[in-house]
């Protein structure tokens, strides 16, 4: 295992994680019958839907930000993806236009270390219909899709959790690009710093 590996798994335990099965502690017995396919699990049915279907789930962002940023990559030494790059995002533009979409950068900005566009998703059926297509349509670009926070009782600065949304709650299409998060971690180390200074 490299290093980089290493490193990334104990950066992943820094964070403090819910269990997944948290508000179900008194749920049914799952039964241990199979579908006809028999590979899937027969699953007991409610008649209701989760919520999620219709709002994203706390605490990603409903409001104004929107749930998820999605960042399109594209190396801007590149003239193929560059062309690619820049017909998809006219393409997103005609075929979604009720998404927000920003610039075309043609350059690195921020912790993103090649040029993008950015493209915001603010409903679960934005995200379910727009993943799909992206998936299909990135071509040779690689997509980073990372959530919106608003709040977090165990990650309670900003910075911290734009540091978490963009590494450990990350969701990449195609190859993942490292970001430059050094600028996220020096400013929560300084935020932490003063805080610490704070209670002496």
């Amino acid at each position: 295992m490299s290093e980089t590996s290493e490193q990334k798994m104990a950066d992943a335990l820094e964070w403090n994680y819910t269990s997944p099965l948290a508000g179900y502690e008194n749920a049914p017995h799952l039964p241990d019958e199979r579908t006809d396919d028999g590979k899937s699990y027969v699953n007991n049915q409610t008649g209701v839907k989760s919520v999620a279907y219709e709002r994203f789930i706390e605490p990603l962002d409903n409001g104004r930000r929107g749930g998820f940023d999605i960042h399109v990559y594209y190396f801007q030494n590149n003239p193929q993806q560059t062309q690619y790059a820049r017909e998809l995002w006219q393409r997103i533009r005609h075929e979604f236009p009720e998404l927000r979409i920003y610039t075309f950068w043609d350059r690195p900005v921020g912790p993103h270390p090649v040029a993008m566009f950015e493209v915001n998703l603010f409903t679960p059926a934005q995200f379910g219909a727009f993943i799909p297509w992206l998936a299909i349509w990135r071509g040779p670009l690689s997509v980073l899709v990372h959530p919106n926070t608003t709040h977090e009782d165990d990650v309670p600065h900003e910075l911290e959790r734009e540091l978490k949304n963009h590494t450990e709650r990350a969701i990449w299409l195609g190859e993942r690009i490292p970001l430059d998060v050094g600028r996220f971690k020096s400013l929560v180390a300084a935020f932490k710093r003063a805080e610490s200074n704070k209670g002496e």
